[in-house]
């Protein structure tokens, strides 16, 4: 099947996919992908090893630096926000290629990210999101060089950070608005866990909020009868569970954390619950935020109403902690075609879908983005006994390579 792009638009050039896979450089570059896993796979390692928790990414970051540097990329620097950015020239500025993956994990200071080798599979946490992605970055910069690949266009490597929970895509949000590649940007590309199949060019929305609940607190028997936030909390949490959520557009709701209470024998004075909203739809997404904040006022309307004769009232506030805009990059832009078209020429095929991905800001910005897998399989991704097994692992770098060459053009 022929793979090509056929409506570059914006100065993108127009590539036959499966021709360039026959060219000799890109065959270099190839060879060097299939006789490197080791050094990939020791890479990948030495990244997860290194901490990365949510708003702690510097060591991370200062790592990525100093290899950027090390690997020969231009311009090299960490911008105000902490992504790390760094320029494979073409002869030209544009089109700009930005390839991508994230620094930070979902673990908390002082989880244990010393990798484990049981049979071909490497356990830690965040080996896979983002590890996987952060090592792509590295193996397609290796790979670049080792095949002598000169661009027409340019390339910038970024490492961001605060992709993952309350850090709420800032370090995307940042690069697209105040850094130095802001308006910019001709296409995005996020590398993102593992796998080949998937084209991720639908972000989907989501919004998250804290509620926080509080009264004045009391002793379990002298204070008996008080307004007691856990309560009411209790009562939100029961309606939400109760929600009907629709299959099609998919919407979906979490609340991850509760916190709340002194002691067994103590009224709280505070509970809070954060919970995360999802949607296809913009308009269920709106609906289950509305449902949301009147559950919460329901719930502090019946605790106040059943402890009115306390004489004191639960107080609620709620804070939105995390919204991540929906949107959709069209099939028919280059980055999407480009994408498909690599994916075909090595034998994979597509499948387009959605999720939430540092992709989401340019999507909702109107630049072209799309974020890929970078290859091998993995599970358990945000828990403790997470995987990654680099079996596959160089058809991921293959279609990488080829989407960014597909889309800077070679000289």
């Amino acid at each position: 099947m022929a793979a090509s792009i056929i409506e570059p638009g914006n100065g993108l050039q127009a590539v036959n996919l499966e021709g360039l896979t026959l060219d000799a450089r890109i065959r270099a570059a190839f060879e060097f992908i299939d006789g490197s896993s080791a050094r990939f796979t020791a890479e990948q390692i030495r990244i997860c090893e290194i901490p990365a928790p949510p708003f702690k990414e510097q060591e991370r970051a200062r790592y990525f630096a100093s290899r950027f540097v090390e690997l020969g990329l231009q311009d090299v620097h960490t911008d105000s926000e902490g992504n790390v950015i760094g320029f494979y020239r073409g002869r030209l500025e544009q089109p700009l290629l930005v390839l991508s993956a994230h620094l930070d994990t979902v673990f908390p200071e002082g989880t244990d990210v010393r990798v484990r080798k049981i049979g071909n599979r490497l356990c830690a946490p965040g080996i896979a999101d983002d590890v996987s992605g952060l090592a792509a970055l590295i193996g397609l910069i290796q790979s670049l060089n080792a095949a002598e690949l000169k661009t027409r266009g340019t390339i910038a490597f970024v490492a961001t950070v605060g992709e993952e929970g309350e850090g709420n895509l800032r370090g995307v949000r940042h690069l697209f608005s105040e850094g130095k590649l802001a308006g910019r940007v001709s296409a995005f590309v996020s590398f993102d866990g593992p796998g080949v199949e998937c084209i991720t060019h639908q972000a989907l929305g989501s919004r998250r909020f804290r509620v926080r609940l509080e009264g004045p607190g009391g002793h379990s028997w002298g204070d008996f009868g008080v307004v007691n936030p856990v309560h009411a909390l209790g009562r939100v949490i029961s309606r939400i569970s109760d929600y009907q959520v629709p299959a099609d557009p998919r919407t979906t709701y979490n609340i991850g954390r509760i916190e709340g209470g002194e002691s067994v024998n103590v009224i709280p004075q505070s509970a809070s619950l954060d919970i995360d909203l999802r949607s296809a739809s913009e308009f269920e997404l709106l609906r289950l935020e509305e449902f949301l904040i009147a559950a919460v006022d329901q719930a502090v309307i019946d605790e106040n109403v059943l402890r009115a004769a306390s004489g004191v009232k639960l107080r609620s506030e709620i804070t939105m902690i995390g919204d991540r805009p929906s949107g959709e990059t069209p099939l028919n832009a280059p980055i999407v075609k480009t994408a498909i078209a690599a994916s075909r020429a090595l034998g994979v095929n597509p499948i387009l879908n959605r999720a939430s991905t540092d992709s989401n800001i340019p999507i909702k910005l109107g630049v072209q983005a799309i974020t890929l897998g970078a290859g091998g399989v993995s599970s358990d991704s945000h828990r403790l006994s997470e995987w990654y097994d680099p079996t596959g692992r160089e058809l991921g770098y293959k279609r990488a390579l080829l989407t960014a060459i597909g889309m800077v053009g070679l000289e």
